[in-house]
């Protein structure tokens, strides 16, 4: 019948007792799943790590400022990194970086929550925060 009409046989149902098969044009159908697919990835949101970079002489208004940039990734759903750097003799005071990062935790505490706690990596303190639902 398939060949009659020109056509190709498709199986629909391999799994089903008996197989189901379809008179298609298989050219068609592959356009229209490659158009379905396509319109599936356009749905889906794709999590993105945004950095923010701090120091622990950062000034109380850039500090805000870069708060407010935070705030704003958050609410697109997606996860901000927040990195502080350490140079010379601000080694020796990381406890004051610590105060930095928990302050920007705090700030954002009704947005977000903490994935990662900060952490020192060397010369770098890292913390991740992640949106709540």
């Amino acid at each position: 019948m398939a060949r009659i009409k020109e056509m190709n046989l498709g199986e629909v149902a391999p799994d089903a007792k008996p197989p189901v098969c379809k008179i298609m044009d298989f050219g068609k159908f592959k356009y229209q799943q490659k158009k379905k697919e396509h319109k599936a990835k356009l749905k889906q949101h794709q999590i993105v790590v945004k950095e923010i970079r701090v120091r622990p002489k950062t000034d109380k208004h850039d500090l805000d400022f870069k708060i407010k940039t935070a705030r704003n990734f958050l609410t697109r759903g997606d996860k901000v990194q927040v990195n502080m750097l350490f140079r010379g003799r601000e080694m020796m005071h990381i406890n004051l970086g610590m105060g930095v990062m928990k302050s920007i935790a705090e700030a954002l505490s009704d947005l977000a929550k903490v994935e990662r706690p900060p952490i020192q990596e060397g010369r770098r303190m890292v913390m991740l925060l992640v949106a709540r639902k």
